[in-house]
């Protein structure tokens, strides 16, 4: 078995802490293979098999892709696992940790049920753009799209359709499109509903709406949405999950869901519920 070893940060606390968790991989059987740019930032002693994006994992049969962050972190781990349906598994080293659900002593301690894959598996949809052409980027996001303003304090407007069918045209900084996965993300921040991972659907959000009355949208993700911005500046930002793009207004966004899904290892014990509980602080109530 191998295990893709996969972490943003490069410091001392880090590289100790990879050190003891890929010796435990190592007592096991498992081998590790690390994140080409991080393996030569910390300089392990012992070389090691090494990766740079969705080739080299398919290439090495890795089995399990490990992730030492938050969840943006995680979210990144998209790029590389991309449709290899390598199940992607979450140490939270950061600070909220929706999606990151082991702690980093958890993980020792739960370490033998992940290899034996005696764990639960939350199967996580992705968003797809089909328009503009894919060749300019790397088309997928697991957390949301966001169309907003670019260069300019003046409000944009984002005409938007559902399978070719009008909806509206948003007024304001822009818009964001969810999928259940990052409805805790931006959407959150900007007022959206919180969905549950399991559901089937796209959650469409206004960022700071002109309109009283305008406010998020569930719709299902079986259909395509067309998004077309108006500014008085010629470009507007376009980003997927933390990738931004800068495009000509003359240049319509048309998305779907992807045809593959990520898979995230949680604990036998974890609770969707019990998780925006703790981290969105609900109950904190001295009543309760």
């Amino acid at each position: 078995m191998k295990a893709a070893i996969y972490s943003q940060k490069s410091d001392l606390d880090t590289f100790l802490y990879l050190s003891k968790f890929v010796s435990e991989l190592e007592k096991r059987g498992v081998q590790a293979v690390l994140y080409e740019e991080m393996a030569n930032a910390m300089q392990f002693s012992k070389i090691f098999e090494t990766f740079a994006g969705k080739e080299d994992l398919k290439t090495k049969k890795v089995d399990l892709f490990f992730t030492f962050g938050g969840d943006g972190t995680i979210v990144n781990s998209l790029l590389f696992v991309q449709d290899l349906e390598i199940p992607v598994v979450g140490v939270n080293t950061g600070r909220l940790g929706f999606l990151a659900s082991f702690t980093k002593e958890e993980v020792f301690l739960e370490l033998d049920d992940i290899i034996k894959g005696e764990v639960k598996i939350s199967k996580r949809s992705v968003i797809e753009i089909v328009s503009p052409n894919k060749s300019m980027f790397f088309p997928f996001a697991l957390n949301d799209l966001t169309i907003s303003r670019k260069e300019t304090t003046a409000m944009i407007t984002v005409e938007s359709y559902i399978d070719n069918e009008f909806l509206n045209v948003f007024w304001g900084d822009g818009v964001i499109i969810s999928t259940p996965t990052g409805s805790t993300a931006y959407s959150l921040s900007c007022g959206g509903p919180i969905i549950t991972p399991n559901n089937e659907n796209f959650v469409i959000t206004p960022i700071a709406p002109h309109n009283l009355n305008v406010r998020p949208l569930i719709v299902n993700d079986k259909v395509e949405i067309r998004l077309k911005v108006r500014s008085r500046v010629p470009q507007y930002t376009l980003s997927l999950d933390s990738r931004l793009f800068h495009m000509e207004t003359d240049v319509e966004v048309i998305l779907r869901k992807a045809k593959f899904q990520i898979s995230l290892i949680h604990p036998n014990n974890l609770s969707f519920y019990e998780t925006i509980r703790q981290k969105l602080l609900w109950g904190n109530d001295k009543r309760n």
